[in-house]
């Protein structure tokens, strides 16, 4: 196996891993301050970009990470599924992913299409706050299950 070649891969794996981080926790950030302005039009800028930078950076980054750990771990002639460091770290990215699909990415085209509502008429009806608050404590979860994965692809400790 061509060394620079693993190496190469390992950088846009690890560029794919700080894009994906990197955007998932400073979105939520971005949120939760817009948020904390209470003001309409603050709130639905930012819930555009949620949308937006979601679509670009963690997308893209998923995208980059599971390719490139894909062709490192064929490189390597690992098999995904029964080396279970690698299993552990892909069940539990996978487990994230079907969260933000299942619970967040509904919550945020709800919260967008209410904030496009609001931000004209300013008033922010209390279902928005709620539906924040999820998307908040389900966003959390995934980050930390997604985090969590890095544990056993660093550490490999199976």
């Amino acid at each position: 196996m061509d060394g620079q070649l693993y190496y190469l891969l390992k950088c846009f794996h690890i560029f794919g891993v700080i894009i994906f981080f990197g955007n998932i926790i400073v979105t939520m950030c971005w949120k939760i301050m817009a948020d904390k302005t209470r003001d309409p039009k603050i709130i639905s800028f930012a819930q555009r970009q949620v949308t937006v930078t979601d679509f670009l950076f963690t997308s893209s980054g998923v995208l980059i990470i599971l390719v490139t750990g894909y062709i490192n771990a064929t490189l390597f002639q690992l098999d995904i599924w029964s080396t279970k460091w690698l299993a552990w770290g892909m069940w539990l990215f996978i487990i994230s992913g079907v969260l933000w699909g299942a619970v967040l990415f509904p919550l945020q085209y709800k919260l967008g299409k209410m904030a496009k509502e609001f931000q004209n008429n300013g008033s922010i009806p209390n279902e928005y706050w709620a539906l924040g608050r999820a998307w908040v404590f389900f966003g959390s979860l995934s980050i930390l299950i997604a985090l969590s994965s890095i544990y056993f692809m660093v550490f490999k400790p199976m």
